[in-house]
């Protein structure tokens, strides 16, 4: 028991150091947060800034990274923070880089100074300090250190580390920026990162071409294919730049072939020599790639799956401008994926499906259940599907389009006026694209028409009236059905759509036309009308009484010759609204009396109580007393051409002309000139100042104009960097370059790789002592035959020196004779 007893105090007093500790953790930690917001004063930042402890420095760095990234002023510690360049310690490094980089440009003379500390940092031990020194040097917009960091990018190209040469990629376009006059030089340099072996550093260094020089195509010739086969590794950003590049590659080196296939008709069983011209054989064209560019779209069909959704766009907008629509299929399915993504990445992702779909709609109809719109999507996201499901209307089954319309009808009950607006467009869009259809939609707006909304109803009355117009002869009782619910719709706009199209059914049959009675009616409560109505039925009566004057000439001319009569009065009394505006100088019917006398029917023909002269002129008269100062410019027109009778000609022109038949195009027909994946689609319009992936792309290049393929050839591309790259190559690079050609004065020359290198060192160490005794031997004999050599020479010189004896001998008797 008195264990137990001791354990459980123990635990106890165990418990309350924990709670103090944690309270006084909570304290510090609060302590430390309001402190590190709070700002210090300049003079004790300074302090800590000139401090010898690197705790106290790293603090002041800290606290002026914070005042920097909220605007604050902090050019006053300028020189007490770059004398901190040269510290061991790896992070007040990187925070002076960050300080330098921001107020450089502000502090050139300063900046300067700590250029030689940067300069001795691409020399240390550690990658990530030598590629944190490269892009802060890169960084420094100073004009003056423009050669500096054109070596540091040559020293960063040559590094051991992968990091290190990545750094130098990005390094190439800040340089360039910096002094144009150094792009010669950051050639070479890029050409070499091209060829890297690493994917990162190939990847990056393909940002730096787009962005350097994206013209020089010939450039890529060389690493055409393994900057494919490294298309896989590639970090994302450097898939899309790749990819990016390769599209623009495609269209300039890649020209585009049709090859003819011939199809040839049914034929019959035992018909010989079938398919041929004779017998009608069809031809089809079909699109033949290229080998390398079939190469790049194989490659890219391993990218759809990326998890990236820009990635999976790109290789869409490769396959829709460079693959035939075999490969568009393969990327239909990824980007319906992305439609489950967030919400600003599903809108990018919509506008890009819309312009794949309005190329090819079959592709999606499979996908049309994933395009239905939800409760809670957004008012650009409906649209879009709205769109699509229009696109795709004409080509699916009857029960999906049933489905289709609808899903529009239970929109148009939504209390957005946008969505109505859009379902109703899109319904007419439905009937334009399926003409078997059209009924169908049709009566599903006349539902809407007697709706309360009014936006509904004057939507869906422009939408019918479009829908008519396609075809007027069918549609006579349509028009009888909307004047009879003109009573019932109260819209402004809706009134007006209705009160034309009844205008223009106004002549289709003399007897049974329901226009004049439709005048009648609104006559009563002209003045009640809002200002839109009443102009389309001062266009009504205009219309109705051009008609009733073209009848009456017709009958005139058909029963009657022409009469003359005897004064102007006459004519005048046969047109009795010939006076409604003498008084405001609309126009003088005497002067015109002159010329219209031969073809002027006779005072009889024209009825003055006959109701549509009357109508047209109690019409007249209400509007001369209108406040709307457009409508009574539109009567005096109207006026002014039915004064007469031989005014029909001219009226009938401009009041009775064929109206062309509407075309309803869908939304993103306007955007179809812009490139797929790019911000211009998704904004709508052309952007100023767009970069290399806005730029439309270029045509295909011409059979017969494209560059040798053999420039493609990798061995090609290991000459040049066997000869090009050198010294600036890490040395495990230039070693592993096995089977490298160096092709010099006809010769070949086969630079041997670091595994045969090292092959032959262990060979020629285990022979050593067998070419050692072989050369000892052979020095041996070849002192020997010297020696030979030697004795022989001597005996032939004493051989010599015994014949000059000789001789003498003989020639001494001969002289004493």
């Amino acid at each position: 028991m008195e264990s137990i007893s001791k354990i459980s105090s123990m635990f106890d007093t165990a418990r309350g150091l924990t709670l103090e500790a944690a309270k006084s953790a909570s304290s510090a930690r609060s302590y430390a947060t309001r402190s590190s917001i709070k700002d210090l004063p300049s003079a004790q930042i300074k302090k800590l800034l000139d401090s010898r402890n690197e705790r106290e420095i790293l603090e002041g760095l800290r606290k002026v990274t914070s005042m920097m990234y909220r605007s604050k002023p902090c050019l006053p510690f300028f020189s007490s923070i770059a004398k901190n360049v040269a510290s061991p310690n790896i992070e007040i490094k990187k925070l002076v880089y960050i300080y330098i980089l921001r107020y450089a440009e502000a502090e050139p003379d300063l900046a300067l100074l700590s250029i030689n500390y940067i300069q001795k940092s691409l020399t240390d031990q550690n990658p990530q300090i030598r590629a944190l020194a490269l892009k802060v040097m890169s960084g420094i917009r100073v004009p003056a250190i423009s050669q500096i960091v054109v070596l540091a990018i040559k020293r960063g190209c040559g590094d051991m580390n992968s990091y290190v040469r990545k750094a130098a990629a990005l390094a190439i376009p800040k340089c360039y920026r910096l002094d144009p006059n150094t792009l010669s030089q950051l050639l070479d340099y890029l050409s070499i990162l091209l060829g890297d072996k690493q994917s990162f550093v190939a990847g990056s260094a393909v940002a730096a071409f787009l962005d350097v020089c994206p013209q020089r195509m010939d450039l890529i010739h060389r690493h055409y294919r393994s900057l494919i086969r490294k298309l896989v590794d590639m970090d994302e950003w450097g898939q899309l730049a790749t990819l990016n590049l390769m599209t623009y590659y495609s269209r300039k080196c890649f020209p585009r072939r049709f090859k003819k296939h011939k199809k040839a008709k049914n034929e019959e069983f035992y018909e010989e020599n079938g398919g041929n011209e004779e017998n009608g054989g069809s031809e089809q064209f079909f699109q033949e790639l290229d080998p390398d560019l079939e190469i790049l779209l194989k490659a890219c069909k391993n990218l759809l799956q990326s998890r990236n959704s820009a990635v999976i766009v790109a290789v869409a907008r490769c396959f829709l401008y460079l693959a035939t629509p075999e490969y568009i299929d393969l990327a239909v399915g990824p980007l319906v994926a992305l439609m489950r993504s967030a919400q600003d990445v599903r809108q990018v992702a919509m506008y890009n499906i819309v312009a794949i779909c309005l190329v090819r709609p079959a592709s999606f109809v499979k996908y049309l259940t994933h395009f239905l719109v939800h409760a809670t999507d957004p008012i650009e996201i409906s649209r879009l599907k709205f769109e699509i499901l229009t696109l795709l209307f004409p080509l699916c089954k009857p029960h999906m389009k049933e489905l289709i319309l609808s899903e529009l009808a239970h929109f148009t009950r939504s209390s957005d006026e946008r969505i109505v607006r859009e379902c109703v467009r899109a319904v007419g869009r439905c009937a334009q694209n399926d003409t078997t259809a059209s009924a169908r939609c049709l009566s599903l707006l006349l539902q809407q028409v007697s709706s309360q909304d009014g936006n509904l109803a004057a939507e869906s009355l422009t939408v019918i009236r479009h829908l008519i117009q396609q075809d007027p002869e069918a549609h006579i009782k349509t028009v009888i059905r909307l004047a009879k619910n003109l009573d019932a719709t109260s819209d402004p706009q809706a009134r007006a759509s209705i009160i034309w199209l009844v205008g223009e059914f106004s002549g289709v049959d003399d007897k049974d036309n329901i226009a004049p009675d439709v005048l009648r009616i609104l006559a009563k409560g002209f003045t009640d009308e809002p200002e839109a109505a009443k102009l389309q039925i001062v266009l009504l009566a205009a219309k109705v009484y051009l008609h009733y004057l073209n009848r009456t000439i017709s009958h005139h001319d058909q029963n009657k010759p022409l009469e003359v009569p005897a004064s102007s009065s006459a004519l005048e009394s046969s047109n009795p609204f010939a006076t409604v505006y003498i008084n405001e100088g609309a126009f003088d019917s005497t002067d015109q009396s002159q010329q219209a006398v031969n073809s002027t029917p006779s005072a009889s023909e024209f009825d003055p109580n006959h109701p549509i002269p009357l109508l047209y002129k109690y019409i007249l008269l209400l509007t001369r007393y209108d406040t709307s100062y457009d409508l009574r410019d539109r009567a005096r027109t109207y006026t002014a051409l039915l004064s007469t009778p031989q005014s029909t000609q001219l009226a009938s022109l401009l009041l009775l002309a064929p109206k062309p038949v509407p075309q309803t195009p869908s939304p993103s027909e306007s955007r179809t000139n812009l490139l797929l994946g790019s911000l211009s689609l998704v904004i709508g319009g052309a952007l100023v100042g767009a970069g290399a992936g806005d730029e439309p792309l270029p045509e295909w290049v011409k059979d017969g104009e494209e560059p040798d393929p053999q420039l493609r050839n990798e061995n090609l591309e290991k000459e040049e960097n066997a000869a090009v790259m050198g010294r600036n190559l890490p040395a495990i690079d230039r070693l592993g370059g096995a089977g490298i050609v160096d092709k010099g004065k006809g010769k070949e020359k086969v630079v041997k790789s670091f595994e045969d290198w090292l092959a032959e060192k262990n060979e020629g160490e285990a022979d050593e002592s067998d070419e050692e005794y072989e050369t000892d031997s052979e020095e041996e004999e070849e002192e020997e035959d010297e020696d030979e050599q030697e004795e022989e020479e001597e005996e032939e010189e004493d051989d010599d020196d015994d014949d000059e004896e000789g001789g003498s001998g003989e020639s001494d008797p001969l002289v004493m004779s």
